[in-house]
């Protein structure tokens, strides 16, 4: 993500970024994130244009892309979507998703999407976690390099884009709901401020968190889920 960002202004075109190793790795809303050698880590980079509540809405894009690149690897039905841009194989977390972007007036120049994968390792020293770190190959997955894995991801990036370019977000999060770990079922979602706990009825057009508890239904737009 950093040297996405730092090369940003000299680019023309879509590009990724793979790191074979990294000194400084980040998770979403600074959390720590741990990538051993070996895991994949690259971050695609491109100009979506729109504002940027329709930039976030490509977490739920990659998602989708992220889900079927693992799904050419491993069982599908061992993979979960967890709101709002994580994978889970086997109820533990395999993949994380971090986006960012750059911009102003409204409008978005780029937006970098960040994408992190426990091919062979299962990271070491994550204490803590409701989602315990699992490993592709660790669960039963063919053995993946991350050169084969990022032409994976990246053809279904590009489809899935195309899909929200010409249709827009509803056919993505109606892709994405049909894999989403515990969909109606009783979660938790924990913001800066609040918890609330109550059955997960879907996700919004706008990609918010929709909640029915026993104060009514309640719409959340960032959180963390624990079930």
């Amino acid at each position: 993500m950093a040297e996405a960002a730092r090369r940003a202004a000299s680019l023309d075109r879509p590009t990724w970024i793979m790191a074979r190793t990294q000194s400084a790795p980040r998770g979403r809303r600074g959390k720590a994130w741990v990538n051993p050698a070996g895991n994949f880590a690259a971050t695609y980079i491109f100009k979506p244009g729109g504002n940027p509540a329709s930039a976030a809405l490509r977490s739920f894009m990659a998602s989708n892309a992220l889900y079927e690149a693992l799904a050419m690897k491993i069982n599908r039905d061992k993979l979960s979507l967890k709101w709002p841009n994580d994978v889970l194989l086997n109820g533990g977390k395999v993949a994380g998703i971090l986006l960012e972007s750059t911009g102003r007036a409204g409008t978005i120049d780029w937006l970098s999407i960040g994408i992190g994968v426990n091919l062979e390792t299962v990271p070491q020293g994550v204490r803590d976690a409701s989602f315990p770190p699992v490993s592709l190959t660790g669960e039963g997955g063919e053995t993946t390099d991350q050169d084969e894995f990022l032409s994976l991801l990246a053809s279904n990036i590009a489809t899935e884009e195309k899909v929200f370019e010409a249709l827009g977000f509803g056919p993505i999060r109606e892709k994405w709901l049909r894999r989403a770990a515990r969909l109606g079922e009783v979660i938790t979602a924990r913001t800066a401020r609040d918890e609330h706990t109550g059955t997960f009825e879907t996700v919004d057009e706008a990609g918010q968190l929709v909640l029915n508890t026993p104060k009514g239904r309640v719409t959340i737009p960032a959180a963390d889920v624990y079930f």
